[in-house]
Formats: C-alpha cells, sequence, structure tokens
C-alpha cells in the first residue's frame, strides 16, 4: 500500500448515502512533488505550485475526489486542518499549506446534488493515518465506474485501490481511484475483471477497446464522466523534474490495467511525491511506480461492492 512509503499517510471520507466522497495524501515532511495529465477531460486545481520555476517548492498533501469541478471545495477543509497544526509554508504571521488535487465525475451515481465539501476534507485529514488503507467504495472511489461506452446501463463499479512495490531499499506506493470510460484488465494474465457488459442486465465484458476501435462509440456519447486518478510515492530523492517523470512512467501502469486508457472523455492524472532522501535511479523509480499503479487499480476494482444496476467485478468472478 501507499502507506508502506515511510512517511505517508491516507485518510478517507465517505457520503454512503449521496455516493461521494474525497481521500487525501498527507506527508509528515514537505514533498517534492509532480504531476503527469492526460486525456481530455482533467480536472485539477493546485498545479501552478509544481511548475519547477515556482517559489513553493514543495506541497503537504494531495487530495482525489468525487463531485467533479464541485469537489474542490474540499480542498480547503484539508488547508483549515494543516494550517490548525501549523503545517504549511510559513507567510507572516501563519502557514500556507499546498495541496493540490484531481477530481472525477461521480454525478451521475447517487444523489448529484451530494458533493464533497469543506467538512468532508478536514475529515478526511484528520483520519490520515499510516497502515492499511480501506480500499473499494470508500473515499475518492465511493461512486466510481467503470466501463461506460454505452453509459451507466451497461458499466460497472470502480472503486479506489493501493500497492506497493519495493526494489531493495526502494519503495513506491499507489492509490488510484478507477472512474474509466475503459474495461479493467488483470496487470499479470491480461484478462477483462470489470468494463462495459453486453446488456443492461448482462455478465458478459464486450471488450470496449475493440468495441471502439470498430467505431463503437455511441452518436450522443460526449460528456466528461470519466476520470481516473492518483498518487504514487516514494521514498527516493526526486526534484520537480523528476517527480514529473516519475509521473509519467507511473501512467504505464494505466496502460496495462485499463483498456482503453487516456481517451478524449477520460481525466487520468497522476500525481508522484518524493518524501525520502535515498538515491535511486530514475527509471527504476518509475517502472516501480508502474508496477505499483497497475496493482493499485486492480485491487480498487475487485475491492468494489455492487448497487442495483451497477455490478462490481466479484459478481462476475462469481459467476
Amino acid at each position: 500500500m501507499i502507506t508502506e512509503v515511510p512517511g505517508v499517510r491516507v485518510g478517507h471520507a465517505t457520503d454512503g448515502v449521496g455516493l461521494t466522497g474525497v481521500t487525501v495524501v498527507l506527508c509528515d515532511r514537505p514533498a517534492v512533488c509532480g504531476v503527469e495529465l492526460r486525456g481530455g477531460a482533467n480536472d485539477v486545481v493546485g498545479l501552478d505550485h509544481l511548475d519547477p520555476r515556482h517559489l513553493v517548492a514543495t506541497v503537504d498533501g494531495v487530495l482525489l475526489g468525487g463531485g467533479s469541478r464541485f469537489g474542490e471545495e474540499a480542498i480547503s477543509g484539508v488547508m483549515r486542518y494543516l494550517e490548525e497544526r501549523g503545517v504549511g509554508l510559513p507567510a507572516g504571521p501563519t502557514v500556507v499549506p499546498h495541496v493540490p488535487g484531481a477530481f472525477l465525475f461521480d454525478l451521475n451515481v447517487g444523489d448529484a446534488r451530494a458533493r464533497p465539501s469543506r467538512e468532508m476534507g478536514y475529515e478526511a485529514a484528520a483520519g490520515a493515518r499510516p497502515g492499511p488503507v480501506p480500499e473499494g467504495n470508500v473515499g475518492a472511489g465511493t461512486g466510481a465506474t467503470v466501463g461506460k461506452l454505452h453509459h451507466l446501463a451497461r458499466a460497472m463499479r470502480g472503486g479506489i485501490g493501493s500497492a506497493s512495490v519495493r526494489r531493495g531499499d526502494l519503495v513506491v506506493g499507489a492509490l488510484v481511484a478507477v472512474n474509466a470510460l475503459g474495461d479493467v484488465r488483470d496487470h499479470d494474465s491480461g484478462a477483462l475483471i470489470a468494463g462495459t457488459r453486453d446488456a443492461p442486465e448482462g455478465r458478459r465484458l464486450i471488450d470496449s477497446a475493440n468495441a471502439l476501435a470498430a467505431g463503437g462509440l455511441p452518436a450522443r456519447f460526449a460528456a466528461p464522466e470519466h476520470t481516473t486518478i492518483g498518487v504514487v510515492a516514494t521514498n527516493a530523492r526526486l526534484g520537480k523534474p523528476e517527480a514529473a517523470r516519475v509521473a509519467v512512467l507511473g501512467l504505464l501502469g494505466f496502460a496495462r490495467a485499463l483498456s482503453p486508457p487516456h481517451t478524449a472523455f477520460d481525466g487520468d492524472t497522476l500525481f508522484a511525491l518524493s518524501v525520502g532522501d535515498l538515491r535511486a535511479d530514475l527509471t527504476q523509480v518509475g517502472l516501480a511506480a508502474a508496477e505499483a499503479v497497475a496493482r493499485a487499480i486492480v485491487r480498487g476494482v475487485r475491492a468494489a461492492a455492487s448497487l442495483p444496476g451497477l455490478p462490481a467485478a466479484r459478481d462476475l468472478e462469481a459467476s
């Protein structure tokens, strides 16, 4: 799990009725952060201070949330929690925490009026802990779905998952909320485990990538309702450009586990946090990040639970 990286804590806040939520990754010390965006429907905030030219050198955490653009309000709650504890960049009489975030579209699941709030951001930050990370339909994965080539009628449940990879003293962990247009494949076998079904009551997966390649995009399919967002963290020492490169390589994990990733309707986003001092080869760190990301995607979807009309991967595997 991402919390196997020393100094990393994770907290969730979940609205189980409205079916939305937020997940925050906090660092015990200021972290160098990079990011990479793919697809055509990203919803992100706070990326200005990730630019190597920006005065602010570090961040204090990263927020992943539902609610689309409305979810950004939750960052204020995380910042308030951190400010109360003196965490942030010293600025005159106070401190200013820096918390970038990415958000997925879950307004079509549950109550469309339910959005992550400042209180939920504060709750997630206050509950951030080391150790095991709850997975599935919690936090940012609460309202996540996958396989939406034919909209929700033939979709399945997504979720949030976490995994880690060790290479000697190097540790790289990932936390990913999976809300993709396409399908999810087992990163080892390549088998489809969740995605677009053959019918509203069906239990057979049609292979969205093949359907798209054959021109199977519905005419009215245009809404940016699909986003997979995540964070990788490592104990390797990285600068901002190196952290951004790790994020780029980490997105190879999307390609291993999502089919297809990065479409024009997806807003795929991956942050990379450096929270240690270990000297490590950049490519080795990035490839470990890719493996951790692929594992996290599969874990999140396998941990998901069904809703009426939205089966989960465990339902298909059981049948």
